[in-house]
């Protein structure tokens, strides 16, 4: 590896600019800047996402970390259709924009060189770009430790699925073989996946094992997840925003024979233990004092995160079952999806509940007054609802939710998914009032399964924890 001779480290940090990745990475840059203050930081991102970013953190970032913006990729006056066009126009200008981004920052620095790349795992290229300037190459795997296991065995997962099949897996869902439908049997064949079932898989994997039932509307992303299999074990060491403890043991030790190093820094974008919570007064969004309002436990907090995208029917039945059921509840909804509720929803539902375009997910999960969060299931929003104390009602709609979907219910007992995999209106109904305690037992059993996963997560937290090492671990790699 070569560095400017006489010159502090440099490290270019690219993100990955959809859903909670770019905070995570941000998170990831801030803590590392500020432990070590004589390495620069060059945080490379699209300008939009920037400034998301900069509008919630931007006033307290380190002296040494800077924000860069690149070009999206998206043509003048072109409007992508939808987010898989908008990712795969990022994702095919993206080398050659980061390249010029990373130019930038150096001689802005003075010609100081990028001595390390870190940057998402999603961005396989980062590979690529560190050998050719003979830096370090750390990327940061931002979805839950079983989802890297899927991505690296996903050949494996195909070849199974197909011996499952009887060899006829491209025919609707596999001609079942026996009375189980191939979809629903276990992931035995990979280390530390057993409680898995290939539906359990994210749809970019699915895509691969079910080419007859799956359109595959984003082929520049499924290539470069199909490489982190071949790239991910030459990296000097992969980051994981998850704790080690929280993993079996059998995927703890499968990873380290996989990988040069793998390091858990814990959760980028949740402080534990909890903060207090600010005065309510000062929450512009107004969540807040309406949720003191509220009786302790009662509130239904909805939210599917910044990319997952519902059928509007599904919109329609989960807004019925919440008038149907009298719940207070707080939806942190879009603007343009009020389009797809129920006619004079809003008006019927004004005392009985709030609806925001944006809420403050982290204090909102730790009032007192909420007792459900309905949840798309990413990872992030699963560890933040146990730290909150909250059960979950789960609606995975992309990437590692289905997995993280299936820990929540039948590992870690936390919360229950939606009958059917699907919101109806009944359904609903029913997880309601299982989950917000019609039975007492079942809902105190959930509570006490939440709180001892809590500790788990509160004592890896602590300076004993298995993080602190491998924080410090990575900061010395990064600043050699």
């Amino acid at each position: 590896m070569s560095q400017s001779s006489g010159k502090n480290p440099h490290v270019a940090v690219l993100a990955f600019p959809l859903g909670s990745h770019p905070w995570s990475l941000l998170s990831l840059a801030s803590r590392l800047a500020s432990a070590a203050p004589d390495v620069r930081f060059s945080f490379l991102n699209t300008a939009k996402s920037n400034q998301k970013l900069s509008a919630t953190s931007g006033a307290h970032l380190p002296h040494n970390l800077k924000l860069y913006d690149v070009a999206d990729g998206v043509p003048e006056g072109h409007v992508p259709k939808n987010p898989p066009e908008e990712l795969e126009l990022f994702l095919e200008a993206a080398p050659e924009r980061f390249r010029k981004g990373m130019d930038m920052a150096v001689a802005e620095a003075g010609q100081q060189k990028i001595t390390c790349i870190i940057n998402d795992a999603f961005l396989v290229f980062g590979y690529d770009m560190a050998a050719d300037m003979h830096a370090k190459w750390v990327p940061l795997f931002v979805a839950a430790p079983y989802d890297l296991s899927a991505h690296f065995y996903s050949a494996l997962i195909h070849e199974t699925y197909a011996k499952a099949c009887g060899g006829s897996e491209a025919h609707g869902n596999g001609g079942a073989v026996g009375d189980l439908n191939p979809i629903d049997k276990t992931l035995d064949a990979i280390p530390g996946l057993s409680v898995m079932r290939f539906g359990d898989l994210s749809p970019d994997i699915l895509q691969e094992i079910l080419p007859g039932n799956h359109s595959n509307p984003s082929p520049i992303f499924a290539s470069a997840l199909r490489r982190i299999r071949e790239v991910l074990p030459r990296a000097n060491a992969v980051v994981m925003n998850s704790f080690q403890e929280l993993n079996s043991a059998i995927l703890t030790d499968d990873h380290k024979s996989k990988f040069q190093d793998i390091l858990y820094v814990g959760f980028l974008t949740i402080t534990i233990p909890t903060p207090p919570l600010p005065p309510s007064h000062s929450d512009a969004t107004g969540c807040l004092p309406w949720l003191d309002e509220q009786k302790p436990t009662s509130v239904a907090y909805i939210s599917f995160g910044t990319v997952a995208v519902l059928p509007p029917h599904e919109f329609a039945a989960l807004a019925e079952a919440l008038e149907a059921s009298c719940v207070p509840f707080l939806w942190s909804l879009r603007e343009d999806f009020k389009a797809f509720l129920p006619n004079g929803f809003l008006e019927r539902t004004r005392k009985q509940g709030k609806i925001v375009p944006w809420a403050p997910q982290t204090h909102v999960l730790s009032h007192k007054a909420v007792g459900v969060y309905v949840t798309h299931c990413g990872y992030n929003s699963v560890f933040e609802s146990i730290v909150g104390e909250v059960p979950m009602i789960c609606r995975p709609v992309l990437g590692d939710g289905m997995m993280n979907a299936r820990m929540v219910e039948d590992v870690w007992e936390t919360g229950v998914r939606v009958e059917g995999g699907v919101f109806t209106k009944n359904g609903m109904v029913k997880s309601l009032e299982l989950v917000l305690g019609h039975d007492d037992q079942h809902r105190r059993r959930m509570m006490k399964k939440i709180r001892d996963l809590k500790e788990v997560v509160v004592k890896a937290a602590g300076p004993d924890g298995i993080a602190s090492k491998d924080f410090k671990t990575l900061l010395d790699l990064i600043s050699q």
